[in-house]
C-alpha cells in the first residue's frame, strides 16, 4: 500500500552487531531472520561487488516475513565505467543474476555512482533509458546515487522525471555530499550517513526530526527543511518510503533502525 515506510541497514553481517544487536549464541544462518523480525528493510550491498544466484535471492526472501522488502545494490561493473550508456550489456547480465526471484519483497534497485562520476546530461538520459522499467513481469523501481556535487543542477531531476521507468535519486544526509531532496517518483529513498558512537546513533532529537521528514515524505509532502533544486512542488499523493542507517557508527546502526522504527 502507498504511504508505507521501511527502514533498515545496509547488510546483515557485520562482526560488530554479533554479541550486541545480535545475540552471542545465534548462528550466523539466522542472522538475517533474526534482523527481519525487527527491521523492515534491508539494503543489499554484497550484490555490488559480486553476483549472486536466483536460489540465493530466493532464500533470502524466503528467510523474511510479509511486507518485509529488500532493496539491490546493482553491479559496480555497471556503475563503475567512465561512460554509463555503454552498459547496456552489464545492465542485462546484472538482473540475469535473479533479483525477480524475491518477488515482493524485492524493493528498489540502488545504482550507486562513483563519488567522482561528474554529472553529463546526456550520458545520465541515456543510462536512464538502460534501466528497464519492468523484467519477469514485475515493476522496477531503481534509485540513483550520485555523490558528486555536480549533480546538483536542476537538469538531473528533470531527467530523472522524465524517465520511462520508476526512478528517484537518493536522498543523502552525508556532510560530504550534497543532499537533494526532490521528489521524482512514487518513492523516496534515503541513505542516512551520520550515526555517532551513541545508544541510538542519531541523538533523541535527530530521530524526531527525521521521522517527521519520513512522514511528510510518505503523506505526500516534501520536507520544507531540506534543500531542493527544482523550485516546483509535486502533486500530493501518498509515497512509499524507505529509508537506510549506513556508515558512520555502523554498530549503532541497528539501534537508529529500530528508535526510528519506534517513532513511526
Amino acid at each position: 500500500m502507498a504511504g508505507s515506510i521501511r527502514v533498515g541497514v545496509g547488510g546483515w553481517t557485520f562482526e560488530e552487531w554479533r554479541g550486541g544487536f545480535y545475540p552471542k549464541d545465534l548462528p550466523k544462518t539466522k542472522e538475517l531472520a533474526y534482523m527481519a523480525e525487527r527491521l523492515t528493510a534491508i539494503e543489499i550491498n554484497g550484490t555490488f561487488y559480486r553476483g549472486q544466484t536466483p536460489a540465493i535471492f530466493k532464500k533470502w526472501a524466503g528467510d523474511t516475513p510479509e511486507g518485509f522488502q529488500f532493496s539491490v545494490k546493482a553491479s559496480r561493473f555497471t556503475t563503475s565505467r567512465r561512460v554509463l550508456a555503454e552498459g547496456a550489456e552489464s545492465v542485462g547480465k546484472f538482473f540475469d543474476t535473479g533479483p525477480t526471484e524475491m518477488g515482493d519483497r524485492l524493493g528498489p534497485i540502488l545504482w550507486q555512482l562513483p563519488a567522482t562520476k561528474k554529472f553529463d546530461r546526456d550520458d545520465i538520459a541515456n543510462f536512464l533509458k538502460l534501466l528497464p522499467a519492468e523484467r519477469d513481469g514485475r515493476r522496477l523501481r531503481h534509485v540513483i546515487e550520485a555523490g558528486h556535487e555536480s549533480f546538483a543542477d536542476p537538469a538531473f531531476v528533470t531527467l530523472l522525471r522524465e524517465a520511462s521507468a520508476d526512478v528517484a535519486q537518493v536522498v543523502l544526509d552525508d556532510p560530504d555530499h550534497p543532499t537533494i531532496a526532490d521528489v521524482t517518483a512514487d518513492f523516496v529513498y534515503l541513505r542516512l550517513q551520520r550515526s555517532r558512537d551513541i545508544e541510538t546513533g542519531y541523538s533523541a532529537d535527530d530521530l524526531d526530526a527525521w521521522a517527521k521528514r519520513l512522514k511528510t515524505y510518505a503523506d505526500g509532502g516534501v520536507p520544507d527543511d531540506l534543500p531542493t533544486l527544482s523550485g516546483d512542488t509535486p502533486k500530493k499523493q501518498k509515497r512509499d518510503v524507505f529509508a537506510f542507517f549506513i556508515s558512520g557508527a555502523k554498530a549503532r546502526n541497528p539501534a537508529a533502525a529500530m528508535a526510528m522504527i519506534e517513532r513511526l
